[in-house]
């Protein structure tokens, strides 16, 4: 008995011996991984296309590797093809033969019930990542025209602007955004809401029509970034379409003064 004792515990020992040494010769040495790209192929923008319904997807102005490496391919492919393509599906889905079939998205947001989930996720998430998509761009840009003045006049220079902005996205938990809105008054407010909300709803802590808006959920940014979430939003700040943004804004105050 004494012997098979012992020879099952030297056996052991040779085993666990012979692991370790595979686990040392495993750590020295390094085999070169494959990027995301390599392992991923990458499609076209122009490829994806939302199913028949009341809304369409807005058309991403450049290819998914026109922010790299602000915003890497991958990233860019993930967030249009599948988030912002799942919430317009879905957004379609569940307006069909209700009274907001034919109502534009905003009047949606600013009428619907809050209580019912997927209707305030979905439009919201519809409408958030429209606007994101479109005020993104791979050109370094500053605002100019009707709305660079009065950034100047509300918050003294673009630059307390930019500061203010990223303070408040860094500051910004969990799942959300940061918006710069034009208010009731037509003065402009950087303001936040929680997961696919927007100042357009009833809940708005500062009610008012979006120009501007970062989206802070993980799937934005999380692949090239990580935890560097201040790294992304740098990133961002710097392909901001200020052209896009200051259209917005003159629209934004035309209908300020018909209210």
């Amino acid at each position: 008995m004494k012997k098979n004792v012992v020879l099952f515990t030297a056996l052991t020992s040779f085993l666990l011996l012979f692991s370790c040494k595979e686990d040392k010769l495993t750590e020295v040495v390094e085999v070169p991984l494959p990027t995301k790209e390599e392992k991923i192929t990458i499609g076209s923008p122009n490829e994806v296309k939302a199913d028949p319904g009341s809304f369409e997807m807005t058309k991403l102005p450049f290819a998914y590797d026109g922010l790299s490496p602000a915003i890497r391919s991958l990233t860019m492919e993930t967030h249009y093809s599948k988030h912002y393509l799942s919430y317009t599906n879905n957004f379609n889905k569940e307006i069909v033969s209700t009274e907001f079939e034919n109502m534009p998205i905003e009047d949606i947001l600013k009428k619907m019930d809050l209580n019912n989930a997927k209707l305030r996720q979905n439009a919201g998430g519809y409408y958030n990542h429209t606007l994101y998509f479109n005020i993104l761009t791979p050109k370094e840009q500053t605002p100019k025209d009707t709305l660079s003045g009065s950034i100047n006049k509300e918050f003294g220079s673009f630059s307390n602007l930019t500061n203010q902005f990223k303070a408040q996205s860094e500051k910004q938990f969990g799942s959300g955004w940061v918006w710069l809105v034009v208010d009731r008054y037509g003065k402009l407010q950087i303001t936040t809401t929680q997961d696919q909300d927007n100042p357009l709803m009833k809940n708005a802590l500062i009610p008012g029509t979006p120009i501007l808006g970062i989206d802070l959920w993980e799937h934005a940014y999380y692949l090239d970034y990580q935890n560097r979430k201040g790294t992304y939003i740098d990133a961002f700040y710097d392909h901001i379409n200020w052209e896009k943004v200051n259209e917005y804004y003159v629209e934004a105050l035309k209908k300020v003064k018909k209210v």
